[in-house]
């Protein structure tokens, strides 16, 4: 628990939140990043601007925040390429296999209260907890 921090995990949630909240209030829309960034290549163009200002706040704003604090995140080094374009295919075919990503099930379908949301909030949950288990109590890899 030694990487545990409350104030950035609470009000991160919040923020999200609000925005998610916003874009439904605003604009009738579901903040899953998965459709938002698959509906960029096959919308319509009135749907194009906000889809690309969704997606450019979200970059943006990881960047100030890094700007603002350079150390908070350190990335992994030494990380083999290939196993992260491997992660990034697979969740990539999850998402469409399951009608959506974690944002889109998990802070807005869960809201909803859609029971597909909440089944695939609970397997991909499930999975990642498990993923871990495996990876440090039964193979060793401190990840």
């Amino acid at each position: 628990m030694e990487n545990f921090t409350p104030f950035s995990a609470f009000s991160g949630g919040i923020l999200i939140g609000l925005a998610a909240t916003l874009l439904l209030l605003f604009n009738g829309r579901i903040a899953g990043i998965s459709g938002i960034m698959g509906g960029m290549m096959n919308s319509d163009r009135t749907e194009l601007f906000w889809r690309f200002a969704f997606l450019a706040g979200i970059v943006i704003g990881a960047f100030l925040f890094h700007q603002i604090k350079p150390d908070f995140y350190q990335p992994r080094e030494n990380f083999p390429v290939w196993l992260l374009a491997f992660g990034g295919f697979l969740v990539g075919f999850g998402t469409r296999m399951g009608n959506g990503c974690t944002s889109g099930h998990a802070v807005c379908g869960i809201a909803r209260g859609s029971i597909r949301s909440i089944t695939a909030t609970i397997t991909f949950m499930a999975s990642g907890f498990l993923t871990v288990y495996i990876m440090r109590h039964m193979l060793g890899v401190l990840v």
